[in-house]
């Protein structure tokens, strides 16, 4: 597998860890239940696991800290980015525009399957008196001009579909360098943290699809989260980083991101919810903002989705996936079956308890489009009923 500086930044922060912790690899095996060789390799640079859960448990056994994890989180990301890239592997929604993707066969043909007319290209100055010559030369000499003919024959389709083939790739390079994305301007991924024109860029092709997004050039946790909601929509590997299939997508414009207003899900939890309608709705405004499309990722690799923000491993019991929790009215009848179950809010304890603790139980749609704006003013704006919810939805798994 080709390395990158993203495998040798993620490596060097697994060694950095392992190294503090005075730990062998044996005595982490032990640990997180993963083998020794598997943990070299990560450690190497050589190979980035698919699944986040293994690293999280190689550092949580080295005692890494909540802010090492995200760290770490975001190192594997942009790695996992790069390994899917060398590696051409994860779904694709949709046809690659790629000439390559279906090269012509013909350069593998067999020459002796070649037309009866392959003498044809034999010098016009040949001599003439062949037949003169002994018969059994003149057999030699024509067969030797008929593999001759034959090769010279295979060698000018293999040009032939080489410039086929070139011409078009050079066509579409020149296409792709006319996006920014895919310009020279740009790095080949684009990720969190980052404050450039390519963020704006994703940002305005975002926007674009119909996304609700600050266009700011800085790669935030809004654009994180639309960028995995729309990475969800558009049948790609998920991973909140805008790497080249997501470039892809963004510029096809095949996927919408449009759903239903804060003012729209708050009447529908209303309608859904009647006999805790006001409760409900400050639960989900606590917890999303009453944003469909509101993702948030836990330092353990999972994430939460929608309205309601339901775990991945609620999503797993209720049959659920990432696409349909997006789907505000699927969200919000799997939050009321969770709550019927329950007959409470435990599910959502942190912004149940702040919800209790508030004198007005009822959200307010300006402060949640000043919270959009900047979230300073909206804290200041705000009622008690959000505070704290944010950031212990971030760490608890529903």
């Amino acid at each position: 597998m080709t390395h990158s500086a993203e495998f040798e930044r993620f490596a060097a922060c697994l060694r950095a860890l392992k190294d503090r912790a005075d730990l062998s690899y044996e005595a982490l095996a032990q640990k997180t239940g993963t083998s020794r060789s598997s943990l070299h390799r990560y450690c190497s640079g050589s190979y980035v696991p698919q699944d986040y859960g293994s690293v999280h448990q190689f550092a949580t056994a080295c005692g890494a800290s909540r802010e090492e994890l995200r760290h770490l989180h975001r190192l594997w990301a942009l790695a996992d980015a790069r390994r899917t890239t060398f590696a051409g592997t994860g779904p694709e929604p949709m046809a690659d525009p790629d000439p390559d993707s279906n090269p012509d066969p013909q350069p593998t043909r067999d020459p002796a399957s070649a037309p009866d007319a392959a003498p044809a290209p034999a010098p016009a100055s040949a001599p003439t008196p062949v037949a003169a010559a002994p018969a059994r030369g003149g057999v030699r000499h024509r067969r030797r001009r008929m593999v001759l003919g034959a090769s010279a024959l295979v060698l000018a389709t293999g040009v032939s579909v080489a410039v086929s083939e070139t011409a078009p790739r050079a066509n579409s390079l020149t296409k792709s360098d006319s996006r920014l994305l895919f310009s020279d301007a740009c790095a080949e991924t684009v990720s969190m943290g980052q404050q450039d024109a390519c963020v704006r860029e994703v940002q305005r092709l975002l926007a674009r699809a119909g996304a609700d997004i600050d266009v700011d050039s800085s790669f935030g946790p809004q654009t994180l989260r639309r960028v995995t909601a729309f990475q969800v929509l558009s049948g790609l590997t998920v991973n909140g980083v805008v790497g080249e299939r997501t470039k892809k997508a963004l510029y096809a414009q095949k996927t919408r991101m449009d759903t239903w207003s804060p003012e729209k899900v708050r009447q529908r939890i209303r309608e859904v919810f009647l006999e805790k309608a006001d409760r409900a709705v400050a639960i989900a405004d606590c917890q999303s903002f009453l944003d469909p499309l509101h993702v948030l990722p836990n330092t353990n690799g999972t994430r939460n989705w929608g309205v309601f923000q339901i775990s991945d491993a609620r999503l797993r019991e209720l049959g659920g996936t990432p696409r349909t929790a997006l789907e505000p009215e699927w969200n919000i009848q799997a939050a009321y079956r969770l709550y019927q179950r329950a007959k409470d809010f435990s599910d959502w304890s942190h912004c149940d308890r702040a919800y209790l603790g508030s004198p007005s139980p009822s959200p307010s749609g300006s402060a949640w489009r000043r919270h959009r704006q900047g979230g300073s003013r909206r804290r200041r704006a705000r009622l008690p009923d959000t505070k704290g919810c944010r950031m212990c939805s971030r760490f608890v798994t529903l």
